[in-house]
Protein backbone atom coordinates (compact mmCIF):
# COMPACT_ATOMS: atom_id res chain seq x y z
CA UNK A 1 0.00 0.00 0.00
CA UNK A 2 1.37 3.71 -0.89
CA UNK A 3 2.37 5.62 2.15
CA UNK A 4 -0.24 8.56 1.62
CA UNK A 5 0.66 10.07 5.01
CA UNK A 6 2.20 13.36 5.30
CA UNK A 7 5.27 12.39 6.48
CA UNK A 8 5.48 9.97 3.51
CA UNK A 9 4.53 12.71 1.32
CA UNK A 10 6.73 15.19 2.81
CA UNK A 11 9.72 12.05 1.94
CA UNK A 12 9.18 13.08 -0.96
CA UNK A 13 10.62 16.22 -1.32
CA UNK A 14 10.25 19.66 -0.91
CA UNK A 15 11.32 20.88 -4.50
CA UNK A 16 8.81 18.18 -5.77
CA UNK A 17 5.32 18.84 -4.39
CA UNK A 18 4.99 21.20 -7.84
CA UNK A 19 3.95 19.42 -10.80
CA UNK A 20 4.13 16.19 -8.82
CA UNK A 21 2.66 13.26 -11.04
CA UNK A 22 2.07 10.02 -9.60
CA UNK A 23 5.46 8.07 -9.63
CA UNK A 24 6.95 6.24 -12.70
CA UNK A 25 5.42 8.83 -14.94
CA UNK A 26 7.18 12.39 -13.19
CA UNK A 27 10.30 11.92 -15.42
CA UNK A 28 8.89 11.42 -18.43
CA UNK A 29 6.31 14.64 -17.99
CA UNK A 30 9.01 17.06 -16.25
CA UNK A 31 9.96 19.68 -18.57
CA UNK A 32 13.46 20.03 -19.02
CA UNK A 33 15.52 22.60 -21.03
CA UNK A 34 17.54 19.77 -22.60
CA UNK A 35 14.16 19.34 -24.70
CA UNK A 36 15.12 22.65 -26.63
CA UNK A 37 17.89 23.27 -28.58
CA UNK A 38 20.57 26.18 -26.91
CA UNK A 39 19.34 29.19 -28.72
CA UNK A 40 20.81 33.11 -28.61
CA UNK A 41 21.34 34.85 -25.42
CA UNK A 42 19.42 37.92 -27.00
CA UNK A 43 15.72 37.52 -26.80
CA UNK A 44 15.76 39.32 -29.98
CA UNK A 45 17.48 37.51 -31.65
CA UNK A 46 16.06 34.36 -30.31
CA UNK A 47 12.85 35.24 -31.85
CA UNK A 48 14.00 34.55 -34.85
CA UNK A 49 15.62 31.18 -34.35
CA UNK A 50 13.70 28.68 -36.39
CA UNK A 51 15.12 25.43 -35.11
CA UNK A 52 14.14 26.81 -31.59
CA UNK A 53 11.31 27.39 -32.29
CA UNK A 54 9.99 24.65 -34.06
CA UNK A 55 11.59 22.27 -31.43
CA UNK A 56 9.19 24.68 -28.93
CA UNK A 57 6.12 23.56 -31.62
CA UNK A 58 7.13 19.80 -31.23
CA UNK A 59 5.52 20.39 -27.48
CA UNK A 60 2.09 21.39 -28.41
CA UNK A 61 -0.72 19.72 -30.17
CA UNK A 62 -1.84 21.89 -33.08
CA UNK A 63 -5.56 21.69 -35.15
CA UNK A 64 -5.39 20.05 -38.29
CA UNK A 65 -6.55 21.93 -41.67
CA UNK A 66 -6.64 25.77 -40.49
CA UNK A 67 -4.53 28.39 -39.12
CA UNK A 68 -5.07 28.91 -35.83
CA UNK A 69 -4.55 32.30 -34.94
CA UNK A 70 -6.97 32.78 -32.08
CA UNK A 71 -5.04 31.66 -29.19
CA UNK A 72 -6.22 34.44 -26.75
CA UNK A 73 -9.04 32.79 -25.56
CA UNK A 74 -6.90 30.64 -23.30
CA UNK A 75 -4.02 28.63 -24.19
CA UNK A 76 -2.94 25.07 -25.12
CA UNK A 77 -0.94 23.31 -22.86
CA UNK A 78 2.47 21.28 -23.52
CA UNK A 79 2.97 17.90 -23.65
CA UNK A 80 4.98 17.50 -20.49
CA UNK A 81 2.14 19.84 -18.79
CA UNK A 82 -0.81 17.76 -20.71
CA UNK A 83 0.35 14.89 -19.32
CA UNK A 84 0.82 15.67 -15.74
CA UNK A 85 -2.56 17.36 -15.50
CA UNK A 86 -3.86 13.77 -16.76
CA UNK A 87 -2.04 11.76 -14.31
CA UNK A 88 -3.07 13.86 -11.19
CA UNK A 89 -6.47 14.15 -12.22
CA UNK A 90 -6.62 9.95 -12.22
CA UNK A 91 -5.18 10.59 -8.45
CA UNK A 92 -7.40 12.65 -7.22
CA UNK A 93 -10.34 10.99 -8.74
CA UNK A 94 -9.07 7.72 -7.31
CA UNK A 95 -8.23 9.17 -3.79
CA UNK A 96 -10.97 12.26 -4.00
CA UNK A 97 -11.32 13.47 -0.54
CA UNK A 98 -8.62 11.35 1.05
CA UNK A 99 -5.93 13.46 -0.82
CA UNK A 100 -7.78 16.65 -0.36
CA UNK A 101 -8.04 16.48 2.64
CA UNK A 102 -4.54 15.66 3.99
CA UNK A 103 -1.99 16.85 1.00
CA UNK A 104 -3.60 19.01 -1.23
CA UNK A 105 -3.16 22.37 1.13
CA UNK A 106 0.40 21.46 1.33
CA UNK A 107 1.06 21.22 -2.82
CA UNK A 108 -1.55 24.20 -3.13
CA UNK A 109 0.52 26.27 -0.91
CA UNK A 110 3.70 25.26 -2.42
CA UNK A 111 2.57 26.59 -5.64
CA UNK A 112 1.63 29.51 -4.30
CA UNK A 113 4.87 30.08 -2.62
CA UNK A 114 6.64 29.66 -6.47
CA UNK A 115 4.01 31.83 -8.70
CA UNK A 116 4.99 34.20 -5.75
CA UNK A 117 8.49 34.26 -6.13
CA UNK A 118 7.97 34.32 -10.05
CA UNK A 119 5.79 37.45 -9.67
CA UNK A 120 8.10 39.21 -7.53
CA UNK A 121 5.08 39.60 -4.23
CA UNK A 122 4.59 37.55 -1.21
CA UNK A 123 2.66 34.65 -1.05
CA UNK A 124 0.23 36.22 1.32
CA UNK A 125 -0.63 38.55 -0.96
CA UNK A 126 -1.81 36.58 -3.76
CA UNK A 127 -5.07 34.14 -3.86
CA UNK A 128 -5.90 31.55 -6.27
CA UNK A 129 -9.46 31.82 -8.48
CA UNK A 130 -11.00 30.11 -11.24
CA UNK A 131 -9.83 32.69 -13.82
CA UNK A 132 -9.11 36.70 -13.90
CA UNK A 133 -12.98 37.89 -14.21
CA UNK A 134 -13.38 36.07 -10.84
CA UNK A 135 -10.59 37.81 -9.02
CA UNK A 136 -11.57 41.15 -10.49
CA UNK A 137 -15.27 40.88 -9.77
CA UNK A 138 -14.19 40.19 -6.51
CA UNK A 139 -11.89 43.46 -6.48
CA UNK A 140 -14.09 45.75 -7.39
CA UNK A 141 -16.96 44.09 -5.71
CA UNK A 142 -15.10 43.98 -2.57
CA UNK A 143 -13.57 47.90 -3.02
CA UNK A 144 -15.34 49.72 -0.11
CA UNK A 145 -13.61 52.90 -0.13
CA UNK A 146 -16.33 54.76 -2.38
CA UNK A 147 -19.75 56.05 -1.72
CA UNK A 148 -22.42 58.51 -2.85
CA UNK A 149 -21.08 61.59 -4.87
CA UNK A 150 -17.50 59.51 -5.95
CA UNK A 151 -17.04 57.98 -9.38
CA UNK A 152 -15.27 55.52 -11.04
CA UNK A 153 -13.84 55.42 -14.35
CA UNK A 154 -13.20 52.79 -16.98
CA UNK A 155 -12.46 52.65 -20.71
CA UNK A 156 -13.64 51.27 -23.79
CA UNK A 157 -11.17 48.70 -24.38
CA UNK A 158 -11.69 47.48 -20.71
CA UNK A 159 -13.36 43.50 -20.79
CA UNK A 160 -16.96 43.49 -20.57
CA UNK A 161 -17.49 41.88 -17.84
CA UNK A 162 -15.24 44.47 -15.83
CA UNK A 163 -17.26 47.28 -16.79
CA UNK A 164 -20.27 45.65 -15.93
CA UNK A 165 -18.95 45.33 -12.01
CA UNK A 166 -18.13 48.82 -12.25
CA UNK A 167 -20.99 49.76 -13.63
CA UNK A 168 -22.28 48.03 -10.77
CA UNK A 169 -21.06 50.06 -8.15
CA UNK A 170 -23.52 52.62 -8.90
CA UNK A 171 -25.89 50.60 -6.96
CA UNK A 172 -24.08 48.93 -4.41
CA UNK A 173 -21.89 52.21 -3.69
CA UNK A 174 -23.85 54.45 -4.85
CA UNK A 175 -21.24 56.36 -7.53
CA UNK A 176 -21.30 57.81 -10.63
CA UNK A 177 -19.99 56.25 -13.86
CA UNK A 178 -17.44 57.72 -15.92
CA UNK A 179 -16.25 56.40 -19.18
CA UNK A 180 -13.15 57.04 -21.13
CA UNK A 181 -12.78 56.29 -24.80
CA UNK A 182 -9.43 55.65 -25.50
CA UNK A 183 -7.56 57.72 -28.03
CA UNK A 184 -7.10 55.52 -31.49
CA UNK A 185 -4.68 55.89 -32.83
CA UNK A 186 -2.64 55.73 -29.31
CA UNK A 187 0.49 56.77 -27.79
CA UNK A 188 1.98 56.84 -24.55
CA UNK A 189 1.53 60.27 -24.30
CA UNK A 190 -2.09 60.23 -25.72
CA UNK A 191 -2.84 57.61 -23.35
CA UNK A 192 -1.30 59.07 -20.20
CA UNK A 193 -2.94 62.71 -21.18
CA UNK A 194 -6.78 60.90 -21.67
CA UNK A 195 -6.44 60.08 -18.01
CA UNK A 196 -4.70 62.77 -17.22
CA UNK A 197 -7.63 64.78 -18.14
CA UNK A 198 -10.14 62.44 -16.43
CA UNK A 199 -8.59 63.35 -13.54
CA UNK A 200 -8.23 67.22 -13.54
CA UNK A 201 -12.01 67.40 -15.34
CA UNK A 202 -13.47 65.06 -12.70
CA UNK A 203 -12.13 65.55 -9.48
CA UNK A 204 -14.88 62.66 -7.86
CA UNK A 205 -12.87 60.21 -9.54
CA UNK A 206 -11.64 57.34 -6.53
CA UNK A 207 -11.07 54.36 -8.83
CA UNK A 208 -10.25 53.69 -11.83
CA UNK A 209 -9.87 50.26 -13.85
CA UNK A 210 -7.32 49.87 -16.29
CA UNK A 211 -6.62 46.66 -19.03
CA UNK A 212 -3.08 45.92 -19.34
CA UNK A 213 -3.09 44.28 -22.25
CA UNK A 214 -7.05 44.78 -24.20
CA UNK A 215 -8.63 41.87 -25.15
CA UNK A 216 -9.70 43.83 -28.11
CA UNK A 217 -7.38 45.28 -29.58
CA UNK A 218 -3.98 44.22 -27.86
CA UNK A 219 -3.31 47.70 -26.49
CA UNK A 220 -0.50 47.29 -23.93
CA UNK A 221 -1.22 50.62 -21.58
CA UNK A 222 1.58 52.55 -19.59
CA UNK A 223 0.63 51.06 -15.96
CA UNK A 224 3.12 52.25 -13.68
CA UNK A 225 2.61 56.17 -15.38
CA UNK A 226 -1.46 56.16 -15.05
CA UNK A 227 -1.14 54.18 -11.34
CA UNK A 228 1.69 57.28 -10.58
CA UNK A 229 -0.74 59.80 -11.66
CA UNK A 230 -3.57 58.64 -9.85
CA UNK A 231 -1.65 58.14 -6.74
CA UNK A 232 -0.94 61.24 -6.78
CA UNK A 233 -4.55 62.38 -6.92
CA UNK A 234 -5.56 59.95 -4.07
CA UNK A 235 -6.91 57.67 -6.53
CA UNK A 236 -6.56 53.78 -6.69
CA UNK A 237 -6.04 51.19 -9.53
CA UNK A 238 -7.33 47.83 -10.30
CA UNK A 239 -5.47 45.93 -13.24
CA UNK A 240 -6.77 43.58 -15.21
CA UNK A 241 -3.63 42.10 -16.32
CA UNK A 242 -5.39 38.81 -17.54
CA UNK A 243 -3.56 38.91 -20.71
CA UNK A 244 -0.51 40.23 -19.37
CA UNK A 245 1.61 37.74 -17.65
CA UNK A 246 3.46 35.06 -20.10
CA UNK A 247 2.45 37.44 -22.73
CA UNK A 248 4.56 40.23 -21.19
CA UNK A 249 8.17 39.51 -19.33
CA UNK A 250 7.11 41.14 -16.88
CA UNK A 251 6.89 41.70 -12.42
CA UNK A 252 4.07 42.91 -10.46
CA UNK A 253 5.80 45.43 -8.60
CA UNK A 254 6.76 47.10 -11.96
CA UNK A 255 3.07 47.89 -12.73
CA UNK A 256 3.11 49.84 -9.05
CA UNK A 257 -0.53 48.54 -8.36
CA UNK A 258 -1.90 47.77 -5.51
CA UNK A 259 -5.32 45.27 -6.95
CA UNK A 260 -4.37 43.44 -9.95
CA UNK A 261 -6.44 39.98 -11.46
CA UNK A 262 -4.27 38.06 -13.48
CA UNK A 263 -4.92 34.60 -15.61
CA UNK A 264 -2.47 31.46 -15.89
CA UNK A 265 -4.61 29.13 -18.23
CA UNK A 266 -4.26 31.93 -21.11
CA UNK A 267 -0.12 32.72 -21.85
CA UNK A 268 1.05 30.56 -19.20
CA UNK A 269 -0.37 27.71 -19.83
CA UNK A 270 -1.65 26.09 -17.16
CA UNK A 271 -5.24 23.80 -17.65
CA UNK A 272 -7.87 26.06 -17.83
CA UNK A 273 -9.59 27.42 -14.36
CA UNK A 274 -6.98 28.93 -12.86
CA UNK A 275 -6.58 32.49 -12.12
CA UNK A 276 -4.80 34.74 -9.36
CA UNK A 277 -6.12 38.01 -7.53
CA UNK A 278 -3.07 40.22 -6.16
CA UNK A 279 -3.09 42.63 -3.35
CA UNK A 280 -0.93 44.92 -1.83
CA UNK A 281 -0.61 43.84 2.26
CA UNK A 282 -0.84 46.60 3.31
CA UNK A 283 -3.79 47.46 1.05
CA UNK A 284 -6.07 44.65 2.29
CA UNK A 285 -8.55 46.85 4.40
CA UNK A 286 -9.35 48.16 0.89
CA UNK A 287 -11.01 45.24 0.04
CA UNK A 288 -13.92 43.64 2.36
CA UNK A 289 -14.30 39.79 3.03
CA UNK A 290 -16.54 38.16 0.54
CA UNK A 291 -20.10 38.49 1.08
CA UNK A 292 -19.94 38.22 5.15
CA UNK A 293 -16.73 36.01 5.47
CA UNK A 294 -15.15 36.36 8.97
CA UNK A 295 -11.84 38.72 8.41
CA UNK A 296 -9.31 36.62 9.53
CA UNK A 297 -6.62 39.18 7.43
CA UNK A 298 -5.82 37.00 4.91
CA UNK A 299 -6.45 37.88 1.53
CA UNK A 300 -8.45 34.57 0.97
CA UNK A 301 -11.43 35.78 2.96
CA UNK A 302 -11.78 38.22 -0.06
CA UNK A 303 -12.69 35.82 -2.76
CA UNK A 304 -14.45 32.56 -2.08
CA UNK A 305 -14.22 29.78 -5.09
CA UNK A 306 -15.71 27.03 -3.25
CA UNK A 307 -14.47 24.08 -4.68
CA UNK A 308 -11.64 24.04 -7.07
CA UNK A 309 -10.50 22.09 -9.92
CA UNK A 310 -7.86 20.54 -7.68
CA UNK A 311 -5.68 18.92 -10.76
CA UNK A 312 -5.83 22.53 -12.45
CA UNK A 313 -4.30 23.81 -9.61
CA UNK A 314 -1.40 21.34 -9.30
CA UNK A 315 -0.92 22.03 -13.53
CA UNK A 316 0.29 25.80 -12.39
CA UNK A 317 3.88 24.05 -11.67
CA UNK A 318 4.45 22.04 -14.68
CA UNK A 319 3.40 25.17 -16.77
CA UNK A 320 6.00 27.19 -14.72
CA UNK A 321 8.45 24.86 -15.67
CA UNK A 322 7.76 24.90 -19.38
CA UNK A 323 7.37 28.86 -19.02
CA UNK A 324 10.64 28.62 -17.59
CA UNK A 325 12.54 26.67 -20.17
CA UNK A 326 10.90 28.44 -22.98
CA UNK A 327 12.18 31.40 -21.26
CA UNK A 328 9.59 34.71 -20.23
CA UNK A 329 11.60 37.19 -22.35
CA UNK A 330 11.99 35.03 -25.04
CA UNK A 331 8.36 34.04 -24.90
CA UNK A 332 7.36 38.00 -25.24
CA UNK A 333 10.01 38.51 -27.91
CA UNK A 334 8.72 35.73 -30.14
CA UNK A 335 5.14 36.97 -29.72
CA UNK A 336 6.06 40.66 -31.08
CA UNK A 337 8.01 39.34 -33.75
CA UNK A 338 5.51 36.68 -35.09
CA UNK A 339 2.96 40.11 -34.83
CA UNK A 340 5.39 42.84 -36.53
CA UNK A 341 6.03 39.79 -39.10
CA UNK A 342 2.47 40.19 -40.57
CA UNK A 343 2.31 43.93 -39.49
CA UNK A 344 5.18 45.46 -41.64
CA UNK A 345 3.80 42.76 -44.53
CA UNK A 346 0.63 45.04 -44.50
CA UNK A 347 1.70 48.42 -43.39
CA UNK A 348 1.36 50.50 -47.05
CA UNK A 349 -1.47 49.14 -47.80
CA UNK A 350 -3.62 51.93 -46.88
CA UNK A 351 -7.37 50.21 -46.83
CA UNK A 352 -5.96 48.27 -44.29
CA UNK A 353 -6.36 49.85 -40.89
CA UNK A 354 -3.93 48.31 -38.13
CA UNK A 355 -5.45 49.25 -34.82
CA UNK A 356 -2.96 48.44 -32.67
CA UNK A 357 0.14 50.84 -32.51
CA UNK A 358 3.82 50.22 -33.46
CA UNK A 359 5.16 52.38 -30.41
CA UNK A 360 7.65 50.00 -28.83
CA UNK A 361 5.83 48.94 -25.17
CA UNK A 362 2.24 49.24 -26.22
CA UNK A 363 2.14 46.01 -28.30
CA UNK A 364 2.63 42.42 -27.77
CA UNK A 365 1.61 39.36 -29.65
CA UNK A 366 -2.50 40.16 -29.84
CA UNK A 367 -3.02 42.49 -32.89
CA UNK A 368 -6.57 44.11 -34.09
CA UNK A 369 -7.50 45.46 -37.62
CA UNK A 370 -10.14 46.36 -40.06
CA UNK A 371 -10.64 46.61 -43.71
CA UNK A 372 -11.71 49.47 -45.69
CA UNK A 373 -13.07 51.14 -42.66
CA UNK A 374 -15.77 49.05 -41.97
CA UNK A 375 -16.77 49.18 -38.07
CA UNK A 376 -20.12 47.29 -37.86
CA UNK A 377 -19.87 44.19 -35.90
CA UNK A 378 -21.33 42.31 -38.92
CA UNK A 379 -18.86 43.29 -41.27
CA UNK A 380 -16.10 42.30 -38.86
CA UNK A 381 -18.10 39.33 -38.17
CA UNK A 382 -18.05 38.33 -41.95
CA UNK A 383 -14.53 39.02 -42.55
CA UNK A 384 -13.46 36.71 -39.97
CA UNK A 385 -15.66 34.16 -41.55
CA UNK A 386 -14.05 34.75 -44.79
CA UNK A 387 -10.66 34.71 -43.56
CA UNK A 388 -11.23 31.30 -42.09
CA UNK A 389 -13.76 30.02 -45.19
CA UNK A 390 -11.65 31.23 -48.12
CA UNK A 391 -7.66 30.83 -46.57
CA UNK A 392 -8.44 28.96 -43.89
CA UNK A 393 -7.47 31.23 -41.11
CA UNK A 394 -9.26 31.05 -37.74
CA UNK A 395 -9.63 34.94 -36.35
CA UNK A 396 -12.50 36.62 -33.98
CA UNK A 397 -14.15 39.32 -34.15
CA UNK A 398 -14.05 41.87 -31.63
CA UNK A 399 -16.83 44.63 -30.53
CA UNK A 400 -17.08 47.43 -28.09
CA UNK A 401 -14.57 49.42 -29.11
CA UNK A 402 -15.78 53.32 -29.27
CA UNK A 403 -14.16 53.75 -32.72
CA UNK A 404 -16.07 50.33 -33.92
CA UNK A 405 -15.59 46.66 -34.02
CA UNK A 406 -12.52 44.36 -35.79
CA UNK A 407 -10.80 41.54 -35.96
CA UNK A 408 -8.57 40.34 -33.88
CA UNK A 409 -4.92 37.68 -34.58
CA UNK A 410 -3.52 36.47 -31.84
CA UNK A 411 -0.51 34.33 -32.42
CA UNK A 412 1.13 31.85 -29.85
CA UNK A 413 4.45 30.56 -29.15
CA UNK A 414 4.13 27.66 -31.78
CA UNK A 415 2.48 29.63 -34.50
CA UNK A 416 5.08 29.37 -37.17
CA UNK A 417 5.80 32.31 -39.67
CA UNK A 418 4.31 30.54 -42.50
CA UNK A 419 1.47 31.06 -40.77
CA UNK A 420 1.80 35.22 -40.22
CA UNK A 421 2.95 35.07 -43.84
CA UNK A 422 -0.23 32.90 -44.80
CA UNK A 423 -2.48 35.91 -43.18
CA UNK A 424 -0.92 39.05 -44.42
CA UNK A 425 -1.05 37.41 -48.29
CA UNK A 426 -4.96 36.60 -47.34
CA UNK A 427 -5.41 40.60 -45.55
CA UNK A 428 -3.32 41.84 -48.86
CA UNK A 429 -6.00 39.98 -51.45
CA UNK A 430 -9.02 41.10 -49.20
CA UNK A 431 -7.91 44.86 -49.21
CA UNK A 432 -8.11 44.38 -53.03
CA UNK A 433 -11.35 43.51 -53.16
CA UNK A 434 -14.36 46.40 -53.73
Amino acid sequence: MRDTSRRGFLRMGGAGLIGLASSGTRAATEPSPKNLPPTAADPAQAAEDKTFWSAVAQLYDVPDGIVHLEHGNWGAMAHPVLASYQSRQAEINRDTAYYSRRLFGIEADAIRRRVARELGVEAEEIAFTRNATEALEALIGGYHRLGPGDAVLYSDLDYDSMQKAMRWLAKRRGVRIAKLDLPEPASTDAIVSAYARCLEEDPAIRLILLTHVSHRTGLVLPVAKIVAMARAADVDVIVDSAHAWGQIDFRLPDLAADFVGLNLHKWIGAPLGVGLMYVKRSRLDAIEPYMGEADNGRITSRVRTGTINHAALLGVGPALDMHECIGPARKAARLKYLRNRWVSAVAQELRLQVLTPDEPGLYAGITSFRLHDRRTRDANVSLAATLLDEFGIFTVARTGLASGACVRVTPAVYTREADVDHLATALLKLSQRS
